[in-house]
């Protein structure tokens, strides 16, 4: 048995694509999945799985919410060890990580992409793009900030989920002891 952490994208934000959590917990635990828990109403869930497959998860999560909610969510799978490995390579000192947001990417963007979006440059703001995740930090806070999600998205061609620090380091916590 695995624990894993689902990102939903684009749930509960701004009165689109609305889900209650019960609903979707409801949910996975009728798909079979086991020891699930939501942490806020942005879509992050933490359950067990026997699925080997995080891409395979990804497809039967996205299914059942088109099936029961009518909705077609990005989902992103990660077992927990990668969603650590991710967190810990944040490139920027510990002060800032504390003030950063992931993008976590869908796929791997194309590395010409990659290489355009590192060389645009906002003031107050710094990124870093690794294969499965885009670290920006902003003096200014994200509500201001000239990067976001969909900018992201847009630039890079790929779809992504973003979480701040506090919300990354809550899911570890509770990954943790999930089972």
């Amino acid at each position: 048995m695995r624990t894993y952490i689902a990102l939903l994208r684009g749930i509960n934000v701004g009165g689109n694509n609305k889900i209650l959590m019960a609903e979707l917990r409801d949910l996975l635990l009728n798909m079979g999945l086991k020891d699930v828990q939501t942490y806020i109403q942005s879509g992050n869930i933490i359950f067990n799985s026997e699925e080997g497959n995080a891409s395979e998860l990804e497809f039967q999560i996205t299914e059942a919410i088109k099936k029961r909610f009518g909705l077609d969510v990005p989902v992103l799978v990660k077992t927990r060890d990668a969603l650590k490995i991710i967190f810990d390579a944040c490139p920027f000192s510990e002060e800032k990580k504390q003030k950063s947001y992931f993008s976590l990417l869908y796929t791997v963007p194309e590395v010409g992409l990659v290489n355009e979006v590192s060389s645009i440059e906002f003031e107050n703001e710094e990124i870093e793009i690794s294969p499965n995740c885009v670290y920006f930090y902003s003096s200014v806070g994200y509500g201001k900030t000239k990067y976001n999600n969909n900018f992201f998205e847009r630039k890079l061609k790929v779809t992504a989920t973003a979480r701040n620090y506090k919300t990354i380091v809550k899911l570890l916590k509770l990954s943790k002891n999930a089972g």
